[in-house]
């Protein structure tokens, strides 16, 4: 099957959308669909090589086709949707975008092409940009409410025009539903990870004892990396590692001055945002992984965090918040344990449980590991093989 991809961001892109974009486009390629991924030039001076940035390999199938040059005018929206529109009416095949704009912006044009668009829902655009300003910490972005309506039209357009409709989680497919109505081809497809990496590719127990905690990820104030850091304030026999924060953004230096206040600065580690390709490795040092993402529509509702299934690789036992959307992989005393969103004192007793719990630690990520199979990239391109076929008929 011919797959057109349509990402209107530079890339590659040091965010999780680029991740994603990368790894979902590499499965479906490696599955013998022939896929061009349509793109904005990277504005890294020289360029990066995409995969090299990612630390993949190319697969045969898979295409990407940058619009624009870098350095130059910048590209405005206009121009690559109408590139977009070009494409695909020349390209043929299955259309797959998980932009809203982009999906509505084809689905109203005149072309066959709008019987083949496939779009990917990671959230209810409306309530994302409702809540997103606070979560940020920005409320001076707040949206208007002409732009809430706009969005939410543009969705039921979307939602009652695309050939098929994936979201992340059962939770965000049933919250359309009930706003929107009933529809067809509607596809539930978490996220997905990496493979289990050969024994001896990482390592195991530390042979020193310590207990080192670690997280991955942007430090945005919803992400909970300030309710880790609380909860480190309670478990004093125990280390952090602090994998992310993007230096254009002032999250990292909040959750610095945070861990200097409360006097644990001695025992974090901060590595700030590193290439993705080296973010396994590095996480490869924690003992106990940690989840903690805040309450949110968001977090309990829409989202599919990629650092989950990257945990879940690793071997290391999982301390998650109890939500909805984390629910539908982890299980409390099974395969994680899961605490109250937002609560350090939960967070830290729980840490301090695996700490001083060695077997039920292992068990716990052992039982982790054994989900790993079913939440690769492959296994989720896999799954989107019906909603591309829907597409295609």
């Amino acid at each position: 099957m011919t797959v057109l991809y349509l990402a209107d961001t530079r890339f590659p892109i040091e965010r999780a959308n680029g991740a994603q974009t990368m790894a979902t486009c590499r499965a479906l390629a490696r599955r013998g669909h022939a896929v061009t991924l349509m793109v904005r030039p990277d504005t890294a001076v020289p360029a990066r090589d995409p995969f090299t940035f990612y630390g993949v390999s190319r697969p045969d199938g898979l295409t990407i086709r940058t619009i624009g040059r870098a350095p130059g005018p910048p590209l405005t929206r206009m121009r690559f949707l109408l590139e977009a529109l070009a494409a695909t009416t020349t390209t043929g095949g299955v259309v797959f975008t998980r932009d809203l704009g982009l999906a509505a912006f084809l689905l109203r044009a005149p072309v066959a092409a709008r019987r083949r668009v496939v779009y990917e829902s990671h959230g209810m655009a409306d309530v994302v940009s409702a809540e997103m300003p606070a979560l940020l910490g920005r409320p001076d972005l707040a949206p208007s409410p002409a732009k809430q309506q706009r969005l939410a039209r543009r969705e039921a357009l979307v939602w009652a025009r695309a050939a098929a409709y994936v979201t992340l989680t059962a939770a965000l497919a049933n919250d359309l539903r009930a706003r929107f109505g009933d529809r067809a081809h509607v596809h539930v497809v978490p996220d997905g990870g990496p493979p289990v990496p050969p024994d001896d590719a990482i390592p195991g127990a530390r042979s020193d004892g310590r207990t080192v905690v670690g997280y991955a990820g942007h430090l945005y104030p919803w992400k909970g990396v300030d309710v880790l850091v609380h909860a480190m304030a309670a478990v004093p026999d125990a280390e952090g590692l602090i994998i992310g924060g993007h230096p254009a953004e002032p999250d990292l230096a909040r959750v610095r001055t945070l861990a200097s206040t409360l006097r644990v600065d001695g025992r974090l580690t901060f590595t700030g945002l590193l290439p993705p390709a080296d973010v396994a490795g590095r996480l490869a040092a924690a003992t106990i992984l940690v989840l903690p993402n805040t309450p949110s529509a968001i977090s309990e509702r829409y989202t599919s965090p990629l650092k989950l299934f990257e945990y879940l690789a690793l071997g290391r036992p999982i301390v998650a918040s109890d939500l909805p959307a984390i629910r539908e992989v982890l299980t409390d005393g099974d395969t994680a344990l899961l605490v109250p969103a937002g609560d350090a004192a939960a967070l830290a007793s729980a840490i301090e449980r695996l700490r001083t719990d060695p077997v039920l630690a292992a068990r716990l990520a052992t039982a982790a590991r054994a989900l790993v199979p079913r939440y690769t990239w492959e296994a989720r391109a896999e799954r989107l093989e019906a909603a591309l076929q829907a597409a295609a008929a």
